[in-house]
């Protein structure tokens, strides 16, 4: 079905479910799918007790939808950055014990205390990081927009220079929808 993710049928054959079929999906690790088949007493009980997930279906296109579900499963979600806003820095303050806070004027968009954020300078970037704090006069906000100005703060990081340019985004995790 797909290169990212592998299937292995260990065992295929037809009749019901027995304590054989139970005891290789134990050893293998995998799971047991029946198609218009009932596992044996025994083969249910033995499933139980060594905690085989036994699947039955009637319906054959309800079988290959579950299988694709669960390759989906096993792929990591993909990475999307999403642009956020840009603020301009126009002043440094040395600030005893908290370090250097820029003081920006936010040109598009809004900036977020929880947003990542790439330090530009020349539109060569300079460092990635977190905000360590916003501030808009002595209040600690949550997000500044467009128009206004805030002192921002950067992780690990105290080389901010006027006219940096801080650019904030997010990184959103998106499910992959198709094999």
């Amino acid at each position: 079905m797909s290169d990212k993710v592998k299937i292995r049928i260990i065992h295929a054959g037809s009749g019901a479910i027995t304590e054989t079929d139970v005891h290789l999906a134990s050893a293998s690790n995998a799971i047991i799918i029946g198609y218009n088949v009932r596992p044996e007493r025994s083969a249910q009980e033995l499933a139980d007790k060594e905690k085989v997930d036994i699947r039955l279906h009637s319906v054959i296109y309800d079988i290959t939808n579950e299988i694709k579900n669960a390759m989906l499963g096993l792929l990591e979600p993909e990475s999307k950055e999403v642009y956020l806003g840009r603020a301009e820095v126009r002043q440094v303050f040395k600030v005893p014990k908290v370090g250097t806070v820029a003081g920006c004027h936010v040109s598009d968009g809004k900036i977020i205390r929880s947003a990542e954020v790439r330090l530009l300078r020349d539109n060569v970037v300079v460092y990635t990081g977190k905000v360590s704090s916003l501030r808009r006069f002595k209040d600690d906000v949550s997000e500044v927009k467009a128009g206004y100005e805030c002192g921002i703060g950067l992780a690990n990081f105290n080389d901010v220079k006027i006219s940096d340019v801080i650019e904030a985004f997010k990184v959103e995790k998106i499910a992959v929808k198709n094999l």
